[in-house]
């Protein structure tokens, strides 16, 4: 099991970089950097890439609407070669919100558009051939009838460091996994419950497995949440920091029968708490929609508590397949945390 971290991306960037740099020689594996509606990811990643020498770098994610499949591709090969074969690509297809809200384009068949974009990645990158794609989203070169007819099929003018750079796609939904089982090398999962996995995705996963092609090996998982040692009050005081992300996730992000984090709130067991949640969120109340996320859930998703009991959690997320733990440190010194963490694993 490797150890990952989502860069701190709301305060200030060099500051968080800065720390990464010391991560990195505590034994920190990948670093997670999120784009969301703020700085785009890859300026931020070239620029960890500059500052680092061992952490790979991943994004977390690219929302999948925002860019050409040649333009991710493109942004991938430049950061491997940057960073010296580090980079991770992390997909997403975001929510209808962020993707028609903020970039103004229509949400339509994220199904087929991540798997077309995986694969029309892999083909810029082996440099096989010109670049040619029929697909249900994108055709390349365009058709005469959908643009001038002077498409011409392309290589990438560089030659990648790899033809091969690892892509993890985010997703929740049963055939979202179960397309990221089948095609990605890795997947990246948000409010993971280690004990409920097998019961919300274990199906998906394994219908996924059943169509992988052998050369990508087994499936990737990068999963975690807060962790913090402590006893008592101190316990209750770093969980009650997941409350407001737990809130806002299942409770505003997306509308009511449109919002994934919901829905798999619900699959989780949560009926009830996940509707009074997103009550409680669309109207407003956001403090009192946190106080409402059932305590089971803020302890399940995160790793706080004495350190046996964190140990345990550990071992958890091991058992469930995670192979990258994904860590967000509640500690006023993250480093000899993660050399901790390090020394269990």
């Amino acid at each position: 099991m490797q150890i990952s971290m989502p860069l701190n991306y709301s305060g200030d960037i060099k500051e968080s970089v800065d720390q990464v740099v010391e991560l990195e020689k505590a034994g920190l594996d990948t670093v997670w950097v999120a784009e969301a509606y703020g700085f785009d990811g890859p300026t931020l990643m070239g620029y960890i890439a500059a500052r680092t020498e061992r952490v790979n770098i991943g994004s977390a994610i690219l929302p999948l609407y925002t860019r050409t499949p040649t333009l991710i591709a493109q942004t991938a090969a430049g950061l491997d070669y940057l960073s010296g074969g580090r980079a991770v690509i992390g997909l997403g297809a975001s929510g209808p919100q962020v993707i028609e809200g903020w970039h103004g384009v229509p949400y339509a068949k994220p199904l087929a558009r991540t798997r077309e974009i995986i694969e029309i990645c892999r083909k810029v990158w082996a440099r096989e051939a010109p670049l040619t794609h029929e697909g249900k989203v994108f055709t390349l070169p365009l058709p005469a009838g959908q643009g001038t007819g002077l498409g011409k099929p392309l290589k990438i003018i560089n030659h990648p460091v790899r033809a091969r750079i690892p892509l993890y796609v985010a997703s929740l939904g049963e055939k979202n996994v179960e397309l990221t089982a089948e095609l990605a090398d890795g997947w990246l999962p948000h409010l993971f419950i280690p004990e409920k996995a097998e019961s919300v995705w274990g199906p998906s996963i394994a219908a996924g497995k059943a169509k992988r092609a052998a050369d990508l090996g087994g499936l990737r998982i990068a999963a975690g949440g807060l962790i913090a040692i402590g006893e008592g009050e101190e316990t209750k005081r770093v969980l009650d920091l997941a409350r407001p992300m737990i809130a806002l996730y299942v409770g505003g992000m997306g509308a009511r029968g449109r919002n994934f984090y919901n829905s798999l709130a619900r699959r989780y067991g949560y009926e009830e708490e996940a509707e009074k949640i997103q009550d409680l969120y669309l109207a407003g109340r956001k403090d009192e929609a946190a106080a409402a996320v059932p305590e089971e859930m803020v302890e399940l998703t995160n790793l706080v508590g004495p350190e046996s009991y964190v140990r345990e959690r550990v071992e958890a997320f091991r058992a469930a397949g995670v192979t990258h733990l994904n860590l967000v440190p509640a500690s006023d010194d993250p480093v000899a945390l993660v050399e901790k963490v390090r020394g269990w694993l």
